[in-house]
């Protein structure tokens, strides 16, 4: 039974993620807008510099810096991808969501569950209170995350590429490619980049997601019945759950997607010393809403995916019910 959820759950999330992957790009493309080439150079100058070779004090009146250009919303940077990069630009990396659909929701769907069954009294259907529900998220997606880092990393980098000049692209041809070069490039270690932030997010994605998800269905056939069990309160379900989990998890996100993406050049030093370095640096050159920098196509993407994992979900433990 513990093997089941995996499938079940391996299923579903790999039908959510490659279908919703062009939403996922566009997320990706918006958090990395407004990133300085340096990030550790300060945005700020000085308005009163002092000439030692004079011995006088010279003050600059610096003319207010011009307004930046407005950034353009999930639907225009979806046309600039379809414009410089055609229609298969959309799915730049799939083949690293695959992986990462395969190793990350795979295992954290199917631990989730087995949490579940676990924790609950024999004969109570698998319901747990909230506090449960959460902490059996909080696990599985922190496990989850650990596991499929590698192919998180490689789909962040395949996503990105199209943003740089020509001359700076990676031009990874796939996955396989993407892992083996950097491990080859920049060693063992750059395939857990960031870990720390992929599974901080996945713990509080899995968590608020997955216990939302169950906590609403409950509620609704509490109020309307074991026979409203179907796919409106499915949808209606999976909607708040994506809500709540993009809701959640997107500061976390905005950073775990720069961290992964930075160059780091032989010899120098990293733009970004770590997470909370990388949220400084973001916070100051940017405003504290940088932190949510592509959440609307964060939920517009959470939603659909949400959605189409919970309902392929329910509809493959209906199809394996009987095995």
């Amino acid at each position: 039974m513990g093997l089941k959820g995996f499938l079940e759950g391996g299923i579903a999330s790999i039908v959510a993620g490659c279908s919703t992957h062009p939403l996922d790009l566009v997320k990706v493309r918006m958090q990395l807008q407004g990133e300085a080439i340096s990030p550790s150079v300060s945005a700020l100058r000085p308005a009163v510099a002092r000439h030692e070779a004079t011995g006088m004090t010279t003050l600059h009146h610096h003319h207010p810096p011009p307004t930046p250009p407005r950034r353009p919303g999930p639907i225009a940077v979806g046309a600039q991808i379809l414009r410089a990069e055609g229609p298969a630009g959309l799915f730049s990396g799939v083949s690293a969501t695959l992986l990462r659909q395969t190793l990350y929701s795979t295992t954290r769907m199917g631990l989730y569950d087995m949490l579940k069954k676990r924790w609950s009294a024999p004969g109570d259907g698998g319901s747990l209170p909230l506090h449960r529900k959460v902490a059996a998220g909080l696990i599985a997606g922190g496990i989850g995350a650990a596991v499929g880092n590698p192919a998180d990393v490689a789909m962040v980098r395949m996503q990105a590429d199209g943003r740089l000049p020509p001359a700076e692209r990676r031009n990874y041809r796939s996955v396989i490619d993407a892992i083996g070069r950097m491990v080859r490039q920049e060693g063992v270690g750059s395939l857990w980049r960031g870990s720390s932030l992929t599974v901080n997010r996945a713990m509080i994605v899995t968590a608020s997601q997955l216990a939302t998800y169950d906590q609403a269905k409950e509620a609704i056939l509490r109020q309307r019945g074991a026979g409203a069990d179907g796919l409106g309160t499915h949808v209606a379900a999976s909607f708040a759950a994506g809500l709540v989990a993009s809701a959640a998890s997107n500061p976390v996100d905005v950073v775990k997607t720069r961290v992964m993406n930075m160059k780091v050049d032989k010899g120098a030093s990293a733009p970004y010393a770590g997470a909370v370095d990388c949220a400084l640096k973001t916070v100051r050159a940017e405003g504290p809403m940088a932190l949510y920098k592509g959440f609307v196509p964060t939920v517009s993407r959470q939603g659909p995916f949400t959605v189409v994992l919970f309902v392929t979900l329910e509809q493959v433990r209906k199809l394996l019910k009987d095995f």
